[in-house]
């Protein structure tokens, strides 16, 4: 018998109660493997739909079927801002062992408002499990990244080493000019595509560097914001 069908069993065993479908999907998600989370290399169901929508999925599932009802699959999800920075932006296993826990706190990293709550969830998990490891350090600082780009309307943010693309709401609250001003500034650098995405080539080799320079993007748009 091989280990992850060990693993399977010994969830198995441990999931008897009214959610062990969520439970079991969950293991059974760990011991797969997710593949880089809320990136681009996720493997299974992961890779077409993302680790937050896939959650949000099994969560709505079981829900309905705990209610009595039939899941609604057609039903439309929240799923917020995507981001993809091509890097490991995970909670590693040997930093908190217990899958259920990991789970947890990807759950309350995903649900912080601001970055003051995300510094206190910051401190507890040093307090708790020690100093963050670079993939978890990557996950906080993507978080943060995605709660501005929330305010500013954007839906899904790409970047590699060399370009990315913005993507805006069709109710933006990015001044129109502020874009206008940063192309002519540098049009090697800034470019419009369509009415809604703005590309961009930027040095970003170094994972320090990708997160300042779009730290600074975000800072730019923000600078002259319609009013509401």
């Amino acid at each position: 018998m091989t280990r992850d069908a060990i693993k399977r069993l010994e969830a198995i065993s441990a999931s008897d109660d009214l959610g062990a479908g969520f439970t079991l999907a969950s293991h059974d998600m760990e011991i797969r493997g997710a593949g880089e989370l809320l990136g681009d290399e996720q493997s299974g169901q992961m890779e077409t739909i993302g680790y937050t929508l896939y959650m949000e999925m099994l969560d709505r599932a079981v829900k309905a079927i705990r209610s009595g009802k039939t899941p609604n699959i057609n039903a439309p999800f929240n799923t917020g801002v995507e981001i993809s920075l091509n890097l490991p932006a995970l909670i590693p296993a040997d930093y908190i062992n217990d899958v259920q826990q990991r789970l947890v706190m990807y759950k309350r990293i995903a649900n912080t408002q601001n970055r003051e709550q995300l510094k206190e969830l910051q401190v507890e998990l040093i307090d708790r499990f020690g100093l963050l490891p670079a993939p978890l350090k990557n996950l906080i600082r993507q978080t943060q990244l995605r709660q501005r780009a929330d305010q500013l309307g954007i839906k899904r943010l790409e970047a590699g080493e060399t370009r990315g693309k913005i993507t805006f709401e069709s109710e933006t609250p990015v001044d129109p000019m502020t874009l206008v001003n940063l192309i002519q500034r540098s049009p090697q650098q800034f470019r419009l595509e369509g009415s809604d995405t703005l590309r961009f080539e930027l040095p970003m080799e170094s994972v320090d560097a990708r997160f300042k320079q779009l730290e600074a993007l975000l800072d730019q748009l923000n600078q002259k914001v319609v009013a509401a």
